[in-house]
């Protein structure tokens, strides 16, 4: 960790301690006097939040809404990111999945009153993982988030960096008919296409009969957003790609002088469409003080089109002039091509969750709990893939002397700005009389058609006890419970691909435009390609289908079962230390699980050499199955010790040990190629249903001074110790056909019109060299820790209506990524600082919030390419957000939202910073609305 960086926040902190110190302390002298004062909004729902985690057992954060339906964000993900130690990854600018203490997605459970919720996903480049999408649930339907930092006994397993429980509204929580109904009208300023502004409407109604026996709560919402991103970056930057001109780079630091050149540059616009609803049915008895029974419906769904288009070249074998760390600045390709992209995505997400709680006290001593529910999450039910793209490009006619359609194309790259692209289409504009942005001067280059349907069902039993000894100075409950957890993950994959089309595409709208986007942000607009092109990848898909060029392939048909049966106790106990009030959790939890996998695949039959740079699998009607299974179990023990230094100083210590598990599509048992070129490299990737749940075992220190009514200040360090940590392997394999013989290279010693004629001459056969494919396949591997220091500072000014809060989290790991390393088998993706400043004033009706949120640069992701792994880093970015309200009376409100109110964009890199991946721009989103409630 940058060591300035650590010392700038830790003063910002304690800056910030000695000024509330200084202006509002003073009144704890009289606490009497705060006992009076009621509080509602922001201040009502801090003050709830901190005494929610003052007298938790372990380290606890929450957050509770302000008002009924009332979370302080418009979406849960950016509520969430305000929490000590919390940070969002984003997608088109909005929060979708949360990484906790530097741990991402996929070490954090996040559960729904409790329940395991199921996810699913539909874009080829996401796979099938366990993260909750945070963009699938409406803010409105939340009245609460608990994130629970140190595990517990009692507490699913499956979240290492934290367990998230969100809390949905039942009638039993309101004394009276209770309704409240929000209006608002969003205005995205990035918007170029769709609705200038789009709606979201959200409801609630509650109420009770029959002396309150009987509680119905009805709530739901609907939300739309019109959007444009835009986008310049690359696919990924390769060692030792074409050749280059090493003389600048620095042999103290880059010994062998290794560079690394662009596989691309490209420049792209995007508009998104997105829909989300979600809905909720509570119904609650009561025939008794001591039994009630609660039955919930929840749905959501969530819809988002995009039509994208990009202009790019790819640098087939650039040359290159590099700087001192070896990334190329200085890149040619001579006779090469534009290509022009169009991608469509259209995914869709059902979810649906119906579950039965009953709650009875059977006596002063002994409560007992069963909870069931039945939950799926459907990506795709319509069964279409995801994602459609095809490309068109300058056509090259070789057998022309000279060639008739090359450009010259190239980059100049200066600090970390957009590159200058550079292409050169004066010898085409003098063969054709057109350069290569004429419509005249493309053909249809390739399609693909990819992407998931998944469906996701868990069935969850859980039944528990406590039982209330309270005995004085001693143990106070006993919590036994079993549980019984199942998912049923079925998955098709669809990747149908075109790579050589020969076609008349004179019937299709293509229209090339100027950029007009891109401004000072992204610096030197006027470098970039002069033109974009304008086209829809799924009318041309309709194109290729009349010209009978479509090829469909069979889906692999993915099946995984994951049973874990669980049992857990835990001991509840009050004491003393030296007079000062001790309270104790200990418990233990033992989990057992059996996971199943199958796969049913196409066979392949043969290898076809399609074009310069591409072979294809050619599938047969055969299919291949494959099954395997795998047992694990696991004791988890924790210990959660609070002590109350005085009445307002606590200290906390604990003990815990947390696992989770694989992404699914990582325990997929199909082999998938994913990549081939003529001559190489050879790409596949295969599942590994033999993966076992990563492990940790956590400890917490923390110290708290809850010095004022909704004050207080809190330092905790954490360190955690992970095994398990999954490695991709990169194994040598011979991958057979239906006949069982290895698949063959048609492209190492080409026959006659090959790859320029479709013939049975291309296909591969008995001749043609064995293909060694380097087969990417997850495996547990490695262990690491992390370690890392939070601060948290909520304050409020007395009664003057403003209040502060300041937190920071500085994390450190053995598996933070070595960028002159070039064998690193084991990192931390989403390990950073993070820190947020908020300040508000709340006083007769009016509430004012502005919030500011960091997270410094973190490693994203690993890339495979053929000379080796990658890094791909999402740089330092910091967002304001603002919100404001007024209370016209104690039924109506009126409020406006902003959210990246700067309109600050995000930019990625590869190895180091001039290697450009993403420069991405967005615009601000603000809400004006009206909300009742009575």
């Amino acid at each position: 960790m940058d060591t300035s960086v650590r010392f700038k926040l830790t003063a910002l902190f304690a800056a910030l301690m000695t000024m509330t110190a200084n202006n509002g302390w003073a009144q704890q002298d009289n606490p009497a006097l705060l006992d009076e004062v009621i509080v509602v909004g922001i201040r009502s729902a801090l003050t709830e939040s901190m005494d929610i985690k003052r007298d938790s057992n372990g380290v606890v954060e929450a957050i509770s809404a302000e008002d009924i339906g009332k979370l302080p964000d418009t979406n849960l993900a950016e509520s969430m990111q305000r929490l000590t130690g919390v940070s969002i990854d984003r997608s088109n600018n909005e929060g979708k999945q949360i990484t906790v203490r530097g741990f991402g997605p996929t070490f954090n459970l996040v559960t729904l009153n409790g329940r395991h919720m199921p996810t699913s996903a539909a874009l080829n480049s996401e796979g099938v993982n366990r993260s909750f999408n945070f963009k699938e649930i409406a803010a409105e339907s939340v009245s609460g988030v608990e994130v629970y930092k140190s595990s517990r006994a009692e507490l699913p397993s499956g979240g290492i960096g934290a367990t998230i429980d969100i809390q949905t509204a039942r009638p039993f929580d309101y004394d009276e008919f209770t309704s409240t109904i929000s209006l608002k009208g969003m205005m995205d300023t990035s918007n170029e296409k769709g609705s200038d502004v789009t709606p979201e409407v959200s409801g609630m109604i509650s109420t009770t009969f029959f002396d309150d026996m009987l509680g119905v709560l009805v709530a739901g919402s609907y939300a739309e957003r019109d959007s444009q991103s835009q986008r310049v970056g690359s696919q990924g930057w390769v060692k030792g790609l074409g050749t280059a001109d090493t003389s600048a780079i620095n042999t103290e630091q880059n010994p062998a002088r290794d560079y690394w050149a662009p596989y691309t540059f490209e420049v792209e616009v995007a508009n998104h469409y997105r829909t989300r609803e979600n809905g909720q049915v509570v119904l609650q008895f009561a025939p008794s003080d001591s039994l009630t029974a609660s039955l919930d419906y929840v749905m959501s769904t969530y819809e988002e089109d995009i039509d994208m288009n990009r202009t790019s070249f790819w640098f087939d074998n650039p040359q290159s002039v590099t700087d001192t760390n070896g990334t190329a600045i200085q890149i040619r390709n001579p006779n090469d091509q534009l290509n022009f992209w169009a991608w469509d995505y259209h995914f869709r997400t059902e979810n649906e969750s119906l579950g039965l709680n009953i709650e009875w006290d059977v006596n002063d001593q002994l409560a007992i709990k069963f909870d069931a529910h039945d939950s799926t999450s459907h990506s795709q039910p319509d069964g279409l893939p995801a994602e459609t793209l095809t490309s068109l490009n300058t056509p090259i006619d070789w057998y022309a002397v000279p060639p008739v359609g090359l450009v010259d194309i190239g980059a100049d790259i200066e600090g970390t700005a957009l590159p200058k692209l550079i292409y050169d289409d004066s010898a085409l504009i003098s063969q054709t009389g057109a350069g290569a942005f004429d419509k005249n001067n493309v053909s249809a280059g390739l399609y693909q058609q990819r992407g998931y349907e998944v469906e996701n069902n868990i069935k969850q039993y859980q039944l528990s006890g406590t039982w209330n000894i309270d005995v004085e100075n001693g143990l106070r409950s006993i919590e036994l419970g079993i549980e019984n957890t199942v998912y049923d993950i079925k998955a098709l994959h669809t990747t149908d691909a075109n790579y050589g089309l020969n076609m008349d595409i004179s019937d299709l709208a293509v229209e090339f435009y100027s950029l007009g986007g891109f401004g000072d942000q992204l610096d030197n607009p006027e470098n970039l390609f002069p033109m974009l092109i304008n086209y829809s990848a799924d009318e041309l898909l309709a194109l290729i289908a009349t010209q009978d060029q479509l090829i469909q392939s069979p889906a692999n048909q993915n099946r995984v079962e994951e049973d874990t049966v669980a049992a857990f106790v835990s001991l509840n106990i009050d004491t003393f230390l030296m007079r000062l009030p001790v309270t104790i959790n200990a418990g233990l939890r033992y989990e057992d699980t059996t996971v199943t996998g199958q796969v049913i695949q196409p066979g392949i039959s043969a290898i076809e050499y399609t074009n310069k740079s591409g072979l294809t699998p050619i599938y047969s009607d055969t299919n291949i199955t494959y099954s395997d299974e795998f047992s694990y179990s696991h004791t988890l023990p924790n210990l959660d010790i609070k002590i109350d230094l005085t009445s307002d100083w606590v200290t906390r210590l604990s003990y815990s040990e947390a696992l989770a598990r694989a992404d699914l599509s990582g325990l997929f048992p199909s082999l998938n190629i994913t990549s081939a070129r003529p001559g190489g490299p050879y790409y596949a990737t295969q599942g590994n249903i033999q993966l076992s749940p990563y492990e940790a075992q956590n400890i917490d220190l923390s110290l708290e001074w809850y010095y004022a009514s909704g004050s207080y200040v809190s330092a905790g360090y954490f360190n955690k110790k992970v095994d398990n940590f999954l490695t991709a392997f990169q194994i040598p394999t011979e991958i057979n056909d239906v006949n069982g013989e290895p698949l063959r290279d048609p492209s190492i010693n080409p026959r006659p019109g090959c790859p320029d004629t479709s013939s049975s001459a291309c296909l591969s056969q008995p001749q043609d060299p064995i293909i060694s494919w380097s087969t990417i396949t997850p495996t547990n591997a490695d262990s690491t820790s992390v370690d890392g220091i939070e601060l948290n500072l909520q304050h409020m000014f007395g009664e003057s209506g403003f209040g502060l809060i300041a937190n920071a989290t500085m994390v450190d790991s053995e598996a933070e990524y070595d960028v002159n390393s070039y064998n690193q088998s084991l990192v931390l993706p989403g390990l950073s600082d993070t820190a947020n400043l908020i300040g508000f004033y709340e006083k007769n009706g009016l509430q004012l919030r502005v919030a500011y949120n960091w997270r410094d640069q973190f490693l994203l992701s690993t890339g495979q390419h053929q000379s080796g792994t990658e890094p791909t880093f999402t740089e330092e970015y910091g967002q304001i957000d603002i919100n404001a309200s007024y209370e016209l009376n104690e039924h109506i409100s009126v409020f406006i939202e902003g959210l990246n109110v700067g309109e600050a964009s995000v930019r990625r890199h590869g190895r180091y910073s001039e290697q450009l991946i993403d420069a991405e721009q967005y615009g601000s989103r603000y809400t004006v609305g009206v909300r009742t409630t009575f």
